[in-house]
């Protein structure tokens, strides 16, 4: 064992809080029911119930500086003095603009300025807000925000870890429109020398500094900005732990190994073959932080696995190894506690943020004292394992019998698009430029209030199917009015697109507060995946048929795809995610069979995550690809020719995929496309997309409502890259977020540019 203690300690805590305090203090805030020093108040008590918890578990530090009001790159575009300058003009910089409003304007928009860009966190369902740089960038040092939190800590711990975001990934996760990003690194780096100044002073002992580029194919320009930037950072400053995670960095070994920091944390979870490596290649001074808690996922960890993988450097190492969560634990729920309905046996196989903490001070313990001083954690980590491996509830002989059977299924479509899109054409008898929404509408208070009330026992089953049909009748009514061409339900019933799912899926398990931050105060309850995966009933049908039955336009039929399903659960880590998510692919495949059966000419299986599942490094594309591809292809493939399979992805980078999306083979996809002015768009033109494509048109993740000038703008646009017989409008996604009065004046302002540019497109000859 060890001769000096080694040093337990996270890279992050979730931040929404135990029961989403954050979310509805965020909320609160928006509409005006709350001042600013509420929402203060409520993150400074989360903080700090944050931290001494950590406390609690006896960790060697308190990670400080891990919270965000909304997003934490959005938090170093601020410290950094990189907001745009075009959110200097509105009315929110003026001087009664509370400094809230003025940071949220910039994720949120406002009433002059659309809102800066949002992408996926890595391969992760996190977003983030894209830094939004160009020539006239002119960074400075605004730390007091940052300083106030770690003032915060200090005054709870003498052993606070801060994080910083690093400087190269900063630019490189950037956007910048009319300049080489790393341009302005050297600019970028002296604000860094200040803060990092600023903690020395304040005897701050570690800096933890994520630096998670490393985890993607980097060239040597990115590479050498790493010398570069750190090259600045040698003397007054705390030591440095540099942080990667979500794939091997041992490539990089070489060069990682002579910048100027004391540390390196890597994933073990992901990686755990680049342990040895690692440990024969740092510097003798460096410290190295194990991630072998997964930050990502739910399951209970294996303690005596852990424990075989880390004991064999525990004597060569030291006091100079730290353990740690693969990730920050911003991923996973808050704590197990609440989980009062969660079946006993599964809820045994689990562990969320507060757990994980327990069983990183088990494993400090055990490699500091040895074994014997936690044999009952032990024991019961033991019970916990074997009760998961020897369930008969994981594993079903029907299901692996149909997957064994998936080699003789053709995942194709009966016919090619040209042939698919002609019939089509005649069963639908669309307008040119049709219109039509990305699925849900308006999640108001007395939807939510039935879905309450339904879970408390306070109404019957039936009254709330009532409820919900009232809800899907209105936004079918208010759609015909509208005048949109392809109408949705609207997704009342839906508490959330992939939970909607899995409540109807065999192999599925809910929690009640598992609740996981995607972005702003959007918290969603990934279900967990326990097993094989099956469809035991039709899970949309019904409903479809209603919203059918009240209009004679095409109403929709709404799903989720595999992929989505896949990525946006907690995933079984006990087989391969490409058997799972072939598993989801037969459920949805029959669930696309029986709503065509019941009249539904359109079905739209949605597929936002693909690009999020996307293996960071390129070596491993081709083979995720294959296999997301095929999953989505045999949802569609059982659809008759006449029936037109939709799809729809948004908040990615699609360019360096586009032979896997036109692979998909869907009659139409609809993509986000507003906050980056079309910009996306032009990938698509490029590639010679082949069938038909929907650019969002407006962003809804704003409350501003964009003007029939702006909306006719970005049309005009896409018609400049897309020829206009397969353009569609629509939104740039789902209007749940939303309340109605917004919706319905961005709608009419929709339907307003489709119908002018109808009338001036049919009258242009057309090549």
């Amino acid at each position: 064992m060890a001769q000096q203690p080694i040093k337990a300690h996270i890279l992050g805590y979730p931040r929404v809080g135990e029961k989403r305090e954050l979310k509805f203090a965020q909320e609160s805030f928006w509409r005006g029911e709350s001042s600013p020093d509420y929402l203060q108040k409520t993150a400074h008590t989360l903080r700090a119930e944050h931290w001494k918890k950590q406390q609690a578990a006896g960790l060697s530090f308190i990670t400080s500086n891990d919270f965000s009001l909304y997003d934490h790159v959005l938090d170093h575009t601020v410290l950094f003095g990189a907001s745009p300058k075009r959110f200097g003009k509105t009315p929110f910089g003026a001087k009664n603009i509370s400094p809230e409003n003025t940071y949220f304007s910039l994720a949120r928009g406002n009433i002059e300025q659309p809102a800066m860009e949002m992408t996926k966190w890595l391969d992760t369902n996190y977003h983030y807000i894209v830094p939004e740089l160009n020539a006239d960038t002119q960074f400075s040092i605004n730390a007091h925000d940052y300083l106030t939190q770690l003032d915060e800590a200090q005054k709870i711990s003498s052993n606070v870890k801060p994080v910083l975001l690093g400087p190269v990934s900063f630019l490189y996760l950037s956007k910048a429109r009319d300049i080489n990003k790393l341009d302005l690194l050297d600019s970028l780096v002296q604000q860094y020398v200040y803060l990092l100044q600023e903690l020395h002073a304040r005897k701050i002992e570690w800096l933890q500094i994520d630096e998670p580029i490393l985890a993607l194919d980097l060239d040597d320009v990115w590479l050498k900005a790493f010398e570069r930037a750190y090259a600045w950072f040698r003397t007054s400053r705390p030591k440095l732990l540099l942080t990667t995670y979500f794939a091997n960095v041992s490539r990089y070994q070489s060069f990682i190994s002579r910048l100027p920091v004391d540390g390196i944390h890597i994933d073990l979870v992901r990686a755990p073959e680049q342990l040895g490596p690692w440990v024969n290649a740092i510097p003798s001074h460096w410290v190295l932080s194990a991630g072998v808690i997964d930050g990502r996922n739910i399951w209970r960890n294996d303690l005596d696995k852990t424990l075989a993988l880390l004991e064999p450097w525990v004597r060569r190492l030291g006091e100079r190894l730290w353990v740690a969560p693969s990730c920050s634990l911003l991923h996973t729920p808050v704590t197990l506690a609440h989980e009062v309905k969660l079946d006993a046996e599964i809820k045994s196989w689990l562990a969320f943020a507060d757990e994980k903490l327990v069983e990183l001070s088990v494993i400090t313990k055990a490699l500091n004292h040895g074994v014997e001083s936690v044999a009952d954690e032990l024991a019961i980590s033991r019970a916990a394992i074997a009760s998961r491996n020897n369930s008969g509830r994981v594993h079903s002989t029907s299901v692996k019998a149909r997957i064994a059977l998936l080699v003789t299924v053709n995942e194709n479509r009966r016919s090619p698009f040209s042939v698919r899109q002609e019939k089509q054409k005649a069963c639908l008898n669309l307008p040119l430029l049709p219109t039509t929404t990305i699925g849900s509408f308006p999640q108001t208070p007395d939807i939510r209030a039935s879905r309450a009330a339904l879970k408390k026992g306070a109404i019957s089953q039936q009254k709330y199917d009532a409820d919900m049909e009232s809800h899907i009748e209105y936004a079918i009514r208010e759609q015909e009015t509208l005048g949109l061409d392809v109408l949705v339900h609207g997704e009342a019933e839906r508490n959330d697109m992939v939970e909607f799912f899995g409540e109807q899926l065999a192999g599925y398990a809910f929690t009640e507060n598992g609740w996981v931050q995607s972005y702003g105060s959007r918290c969603v309850k990934p279900p967990v995946i326990y097993g094989d995966v099956y469809r035991p009933q039709p899970m949309t049908v019904a409903t479809a048929q209603f919203a059918q039955s009240l209009s004679k336009k095409p109403v929709k039929g709404m799903l989720t795809g595999p992929i989505t399903i896949l990525q946006w659960s907690f995933v079984r880590d006990d087989q391969s995610r490409e058997t799972t998510a072939m598993q989801l692919a037969l459920a949805i495949r029959d669930e696309v069979d029986d709503l065509q059966k019941a009249g539904i000419a359109i079905i739209q299986i949605d597929e936002p995550a693909l690009r999020e599942g996307l293996p960071l490094q390129k070596s491993a594309w081709t083979q995720y690809l294959a296999w997301a591809v095929r999953a989505f292809k045999l949802s569609a493939s059982v659809a008759n020719d006449d029936t037109q399979i939709h799809t729809h992805m948004c908040y990615a980078e699609f360019n360096d995929i586009l032979p896997a999306i036109a692979a998909m083979d869907a009659d139409v996809i609809t993509i986000e496309t507003s906050r980056s002015a079309m910009e996306l768009l032009d990938a698509f033109g490029e590639f010679s997309y082949p069938n038909e494509i929907g650019p969002g048109v407006y962003d809804i993740h704003s409350p501003r409502v964009p003007t029939v000038e702006a909306m006719e703008k970005l049309v005009r646009r896409a018609t400049e890259v897309i020829p206009v017989e397969r353009l569609w409008i629509n939104p740039d996604c789902g209007l749940k977020t939303r309340g109605w009065d917004e919706t319905k004046q961005a709608l009419e302002n929709m339907v307003t540019v489709a119908k002018h540019l109808r009338k001036q497109f049919a009258s242009t000859p057309q090549e």
